[in-house]
């Protein structure tokens, strides 16, 4: 057999890794293992296994790892606190500040000198330009928690909205976006539940009407797992990671998060007409 032939085999395996990387959501991960065991693959598995990396988004699931995140997360959820507008608020604020330092750690730093009253001290600081990004209103508390960290940052507002029809279905629309130009910039994208993953996709091809950016960081505190999958299928192929706090098993008959916590929105600003 050539180095660049397959088998039956190869596929079988290949196939595997596939159908692992979706149910994982964790594809990073995977590679690494990949990479570990290559000796077990053919060249040619192993070539088609590089391509779905490459092509794959990769997603970060902070509620995953034991952490004070998990307590704000249960917070954020528990019909007991929720009746707290102000906790609530301060939770998502809470949570957007742990995504703002873990994602802190993905950019390029450089050294620089920095002048103490006692002499001088070597730095390595971040050299990215950021734009935080959010859609309205419910990403607002969550927007402010990446802010404190990104205190230098510009921003970026974007309007989207369910439409509903008489028989109960929606579809979302855009209204507006107010965004400086994302040019070569890292922009932080968004919003507190991410259902079915439509209204992300809309602001996301929203925002490049404003430039190109260097990466995309899509941010949710809870999502569907659908509506990762959508993210990921829509968007793929395109320089974006997710970072999720939480990621729930379905959508009910209304496409809301179950177990999710509600509507974000009406809980951190009263119910809407």
């Amino acid at each position: 057999m050539s180095e660049l032939s397959t088998t039956d085999s190869d596929n079988s395996t290949l196939y595997s890794i596939y159908k692992k990387s979706k149910r994982t959501l964790n594809t990073r991960l995977l590679e690494k293992t990949v990479k570990k065991h290559r000796e077990y693959f053919s060249r040619y598995t192993y070539i088609c296994a590089q391509l779905i990396f490459k092509y794959d988004i990769m997603v970060h699931t902070i509620g995953d790892n034991n952490s004070l995140f998990n307590q704000f997360i249960a917070e954020i959820r528990d019909v007991n606190v929720q009746n707290d507008p102000l906790r609530f608020r301060r939770n998502l604020e809470r949570v957007g500040e742990i995504f703002a330092y873990e994602i802190s750690k993905t950019f390029n730093y450089s050294e620089k000198d920095v002048q103490t009253p006692l002499g001088t001290a070597k730095m390595n600081l971040p050299e990215d330009e950021v734009v935080v990004a959010s859609i309205l209103r419910a990403g607002l508390p969550l927007h402010n928690g990446l802010l404190n960290y990104f205190d230098r940052s510009e921003n970026a507002f974007i309007s989207a909205y369910r439409k509903y029809n008489e028989k109960g279905e929606f579809e979302i629309k855009f209204e507006y976006i107010s965004s400086p130009s994302i040019d070569g910039k890292v922009v932080i994208l968004a919003d507190p539940m991410l259902a079915t993953g439509s209204s992300m996709e809309l602001a996301y091809k929203a925002l490049f009407t404003k430039g190109t950016p260097k990466h995309v960081h899509i941010v949710s505190v809870i999502a569907s797992a659908e509506g990762v999958e959508f993210v990921k299928e829509k968007l793929a192929g395109e320089n974006i990671t997710l970072w999720m706090g939480a990621i729930d098993p379905e959508l009910n008959s209304k496409s809301y998060i179950v177990p999710g916590c509600g509507d974000a929105g009406d809980l951190a600003f009263g119910a809407k007409l």
